[in-house]
């Protein structure tokens, strides 16, 4: 019994995992730096704990990449990485549109629909984990992510941006495609899935 144990742990404590744990823990000093440069706790100067907070979500985005590519390549898929990845990208991106919203950069409206959508997924998986099946993120929820971290990534520093001439119409794009393949991932969501439910 502890042989199997301890190839359990093994299993889940590899590096694509870590990476996805990583990830999680990187939240902290993001929300840390975003609102706490809103409140002053770092002087007067707004843009550069925008910059510091903007770098470490991008690292944090990078280890999404990352972790699946090492995953698959070093043979290292389990079950613990299939669920806690695609729960480490929600809090990551949930987490920023609240602080951003709480920011008055994006619509609350928004931030709820892609709020929602998370919510949903999130009670099918335990319903599918509880009939012993795991449901991995499809390609649209993969671009769905992909075009919410690019969306923050912007937004974070948009006001910066913006006196160097970026068109906020860009930064509009970015938020409605998001919100788009939100709504379109979870239609492919409830329709691959709904056999989950009966």
């Amino acid at each position: 019994m502890s042989e199997s144990n301890n190839e359990t742990r093994s299993s889940i404590w590899n590096i694509p995992n870590i990476l996805t744990m990583v990830r999680v823990g990187l939240i902290v000093p993001f929300v840390v730096l975003l609102l706490g440069g809103q409140k002053g706790w770092f002087g007067s100067n707004l843009l550069i704990p925008d910059i510091l907070a903007d770098i470490i979500f991008i690292i944090a985005s990078l280890t999404d990449m990352l972790d699946g590519k090492l995953a698959r390549k070093m043979g290292l898929v389990t079950n613990f990485g299939k669920f806690m990845d695609p729960l480490a990208d929600k809090l990551l991106v949930c987490t920023a549109l609240v602080a951003l919203q709480a920011m008055n950069r994006i619509p609350a409206w928004i931030v709820m629909i892609i709020i929602a959508r998370e919510f949903i997924i999130s009670g099918f998986r335990l319903v599918a984990a509880e009939a012993g099946k795991v449901i991995a993120a499809s390609w649209w929820g993969k671009f769905k992510t992909t075009f919410q971290m690019i969306m923050v990534i912007v937004m974070i520093v948009e006001p910066s941006l913006v006196l160097f001439g970026l068109p906020v119409i860009v930064v509009d794009i970015l938020m409605y495609v998001a919100l788009a393949l939100t709504v379109v991932s979870l239609i492919d969501y409830l329709v691959k899935n709904w056999g989950v439910l009966k």
